[in-house]
């Protein structure tokens, strides 16, 4: 059965930026390394050690003396496309879409740390595969920032990752969104929640949607947000499946035929859903029938997930792009995920709608028992 969910209860506030005083907060301890003995003796001889660490800790002693704090932990969520409409192809080859975007409780956790360097950010992470130089869009975003503020700050960053890539869940635009909102927050908040966003739209049409409150209707490229009021309850259950192939999304829009998209306008379908809730036929996605001949896997596992489920999930529509398939209503997987060895490998997780209060970034979601990650929410050191 899925666990409950309860909000982490030692969230920091986040105060509102101030260019004076952005924070009172204690000073904190300073950097350590573990640091080594610079002389090695013996009765014999005496042997002179280069320690690089001494070096290091003279270098973090004064960054933690000019920065009012020096750590940063933050929950980077994810988001889904409740409903889709891809409304034109504009000439410079991209194509217009309305759709309602939404956070969800799953996310990743990404610790920023002020770094001694005064030339370069450096990334790591907990799994294979993530580009760490400046083809992530985190290093993209930090590059970003001082591009527009003149910022001199570079930064330590670790992403504990736990979203899938090539789900359909704009993970990596979220991951650039956080690091443009902490990066902001080491430089004294000398930029706006609004300039943050504008800025954001230079590096990925899905960024700027996570400097809304967690729900708005995104048109454009997706770079046109409108916060809305949240038109969901947060205690909404629902479980995305991800299967392990993901879906190209250049891929996806060459098979596009605007022809076979929705007719309904996606205003309608916005109202619809801020006053009677979700249901199948609102949750249209334009995008399902081109992922679904790049991936015909993915068509199947809609399919017999809407088939199984039937009583159990208000809606079973496919997120963004593609793989994930989202099933409103229920925490809970079908039974056929656990027991045909085709989804053995599927990618599984509960989620509830989430959004953010004023000056705050977003705050995980703790699960009980199981949580992995006390200190996710946004605290400072």
């Amino acid at each position: 059965m899925a666990s409950s969910h309860l909000l982490c209860n030692h969230n920091l506030f986040f105060p509102p930026c101030s260019k004076k005083s952005p924070f009172s907060i204690t000073p904190p301890a300073k950097l350590q390394f573990q640091r080594t003995p610079s002389v090695k003796t013996s009765k014999k001889q005496h042997e002179i050690v280069y320690d690089p660490d001494e070096r290091l800790n003279k270098l973090a002693d004064e960054v933690d003396k000019e920065a009012p704090f020096s750590r940063l932990t933050l929950f980077s969520p994810c988001k889904i496309n409740v409903f889709l409409r891809i409304t034109n192809k504009r000439e410079d080859g991209y194509h217009d879409l309305a759709s309602l975007f939404h956070t969800v409780s799953l996310g990743d956790i990404i610790k920023f740390s002020l770094s001694p360097s005064k030339t370069k950010d450096r990334l790591s992470t907990n799994v294979s595969g993530v580009p760490l130089d400046d083809r992530n869009l985190i290093i993209k975003a930090l590059n970003l920032y001082r591009k527009k503020t003149g910022g001199s700050n570079f930064f330590w960053v670790h992403l504990d990752k736990k979203v899938p890539t090539g789900a359909g869940l704009g993970g990596g635009s979220s991951n650039a969104a956080t690091a443009l909102w902490a990066a902001n927050q080491f430089n004294g908040c000398v930029a706006t929640e609004k300039e943050l966003q504008e800025w954001s739209s230079e590096i990925g049409s899905d960024i700027p949607f996570f400097f809304s409150h967690g729900a708005a209707y995104c048109t454009g490229r997706g770079e046109i947000v409108q916060d809305i009021s949240p038109p969901l309850p947060s205690d909404i259950p629902m479980v995305l499946i991800k299967p392990k192939e993901a879906c190209p999304t250049a891929e996806v829009y060459k098979h596009l035929q605007l022809a076979q998209t929705s007719k309904v306008d996606p205003l309608i379908l916005l109202e619809k859903i801020s006053r009677n809730g979700i249901s199948q036929d609102v949750c249209i996605n334009d995008l399902e029938p081109p992922a679904f001949e790049v991936l015909p896997s993915l068509k199947r596992l809609k399919q017999r997930v809407t088939a199984a489920g039937r009583g159990q999930y208000d809606a079973v529509f496919m997120s963004g792009s593609g793989s994930t398939i989202v099933g409103i209503g229920s925490p809970d997987p079908p039974q056929f995920v656990y027991d045909d060895d085709d989804y053995h490998d599927v990618f599984l997780s509960e989620a509830n709608f989430i959004n953010r209060e004023e000056n705050e970034w977003y705050k995980e979601l703790i699960s009980k028992p199981t949580s992995q990650h006390p200190e996710a929410s946004a605290t400072f050191e």
